[in-house]
């Protein structure tokens, strides 16, 4: 499968190795430009491309960057991408941290992957985002072994977040449908899900006890 990834940091570049250990045709982008890949398209076999390049011919494309960074995306990021492409957006809302106030997080009340969506032009689906970056080398398990680790994942497009699913059992991992994007708050920062190693019976509790209160830390 040709995947796009857009953002090279912990998860990106460690999405980056895993894919293609597992055969993938990969395309990777970051913010500083292609010439800074070398490392990881040495060690990886993966095309380090600009990111306006990196959703051709894809038929999945991660986008993993910082979340006051996604306006910033060129327009047009999808054009010539596969048909039927699904796009995962990993991304989280840390205003004190890192992101500052985002008014259309703040003042609508819409979920950060909703939020992501309007800026890019196309559907998500949310995954990865609670995940820690090593666990996707260190904790992937084959199918039905004991301890496998199962990821939230959401999406109103039900094609893409089949398709999503797949690709996180082929990485290792098992996950639950945690709805659409308007259910997204579900697993978004400081819920119980967030950052859960655990099986899928878990990871469904952890989802049905999330509140969708943001504590005065994760407000801008």
């Amino acid at each position: 499968m040709k995947i796009g990834i857009i953002g090279a940091g912990n998860i990106g570049g460690n999405l980056t190795r895993r894919l293609t250990a597992l055969g993938h045709d990969v395309s990777v982008a970051n913010s500083r430009g292609p010439e800074t890949l070398t490392e990881l398209a040495e060690e990886t076999g993966a095309t380090p491309v600009r990111a306006e390049d990196a959703a051709r011919g894809a038929e999945i494309v991660v986008v993993t960057v910082p979340l006051k960074a996604v306006p910033d995306l060129p327009s047009g990021l999808f054009d010539g991408a596969a048909e039927g492409l699904a796009v995962i957006d990993t991304g989280n809302y840390y205003p004190r941290q890192r992101d500052g106030r985002i008014d259309g997080i703040e003042d609508e009340g819409v979920t950060e992957s909703r939020w992501t969506e309007r800026q890019l032009g196309h559907p998500v689906v949310k995954a990865f985002n609670g995940t820690y970056a090593q666990d996707i080398l260190d904790r992937h398990r084959p199918a039905g072994a004991p301890g496998r680790q199962a990821l939230p994942v959401a999406g109103d497009d039900e094609a893409a977040k089949r398709k999503v699913r797949a690709l996180i059992d082929e990485l290792g991992f098992d996950s639950v449908d945690a709805g659409g994007i308007d259910d997204s708050w579900r697993q978004q920062p400081d819920t119980p899900v967030y950052g859960l190693r655990a099986g899928a019976e878990a990871v469904a509790k952890a989802l049905t006890e999330a509140s969708p209160e943001r504590k005065p830390e994760f407000q801008g």
